[in-house]
């Protein structure tokens, strides 16, 4: 098959794409690059059978030949990045869909959307299903993400009745694993780097919030079955692993990983950030067969492996 896989260059992206061509099928990604780690680009480059187009899906897609399916995994993901530009945040989220939802309409192409567990906000329903309206801030700091892509849902499905477009949609919790972008302030990230420098990590609050933390590889595997869904299964479904942690917890799970203790300095809560995140999974296992297998200490074995591989837990040069 060929795929198109916007956001290709991104740690969700990379990870599919590796997927895919290790499964036999062509893939064009398209990538701005503009928060994109470097090294994932050069672990795709030159592999058989994929080619990146650098392009800003806020703008409407060059023509790039006919796809059998297209992953939209466009827009930052990080609220250290997704801040920096909140317009062009959003812009991606709604924007960007509506150009892919354009792209695709010609040769009725398949739509993936990766959509977020951060629909959900703060949630006042615990843990979350898919019926779950949200609690969300629409004029707060994360607003740009959690609201850009509660848009996007809505152009995905009001296209989906009006035209009859096969739409698939994820609602994804966090995840971690190899390609990562080394800097991109999320806590799995942080924390394991700072452990493998041996530098005090920081907690946000008093470490009692919880998350769920899936391995990239479980999260790959919820895209495909979700893509190979019977064709009325339009979703949302949420994928993620349904083990919650609170980050002290997470903090515990990886000095047990590394056998080394790990300093902890704590700061103030983050304005928006939510108290709990869970999600209720029984709508994937039901529809697609999918359930999280990887646990958390072995992904987090995993992850410092390839921080190691890649140099980047060495002492950052001041």
């Amino acid at each position: 098959m060929r795929y198109l896989v916007t956001g290709g260059a991104g740690f969700l992206g990379t990870n599919l794409c590796l997927r895919l061509l290790d499964d036999g099928h062509e893939v064009v990604a398209v990538d701005d690059l503009s928060t994109s780690y470097s090294g994932n680009v050069s672990a795709l480059s030159g592999k058989p059978g994929f080619k990146l187009v650098q392009h800003d899906i806020v703008s409407p897609l060059p023509e790039l030949g006919r796809f059998d399916f297209i992953y939209n995994l466009a827009c930052p993901a990080s609220p250290s990045k997704y801040q920096k530009n909140p317009m062009q945040t959003f812009r991606t989220s709604a924007w960007g869909v509506w150009n892919v939802l354009q792209f695709a309409s010609v040769s009725k192409t398949p739509v993936f959307q990766a959509s977020t567990s951060e629909v959900y906000g703060d949630p006042l329903v615990h843990p979350q299903s898919e019926g779950y309206l949200g609690n969300v801030n629409p004029i707060g700091p994360r607003s740009c993400y959690d609201e850009g892509k509660r848009a996007a849902e809505t152009l995905l499905m009001d296209f989906h009745r009006k035209t009859g477009h096969p739409v698939k949609i994820a609602r994804i919790f966090n995840t971690y694993g190899p390609h990562m972008d080394p800097g991109d302030g999320r806590v799995v990230s942080e924390f394991v780097l700072k452990a493998l420098r041996d530098e005090p990590v920081t907690i946000y609050g008093n470490g009692l919030q919880t998350r769920s933390f899936c391995y990239v590889d479980d999260m790959i595997e919820g895209f495909v079955r979700l893509e190979r869904s019977r064709a009325d299964f339009t979703g949302p479904v949420n994928l993620g692993n349904d083990n919650e942690c609170a980050l002290l917890e997470l903090l515990g799970t990886l000095e047990s990983a590394l056998g080394k203790k790990v300093e902890r300095n704590f700061a103030l809560a983050l304005e928006d950030d939510p108290k709990q995140r869970k999600p209720d999974c029984s709508l994937a296992k039901k529809e697609l067969g999918w359930v999280a297998k990887i646990g958390l200490e072995d992904g987090l074995k995993k992850t410092a492996d390839y921080f190691r591989k890649i140099g980047a837990s060495a002492p950052a040069i001041s």
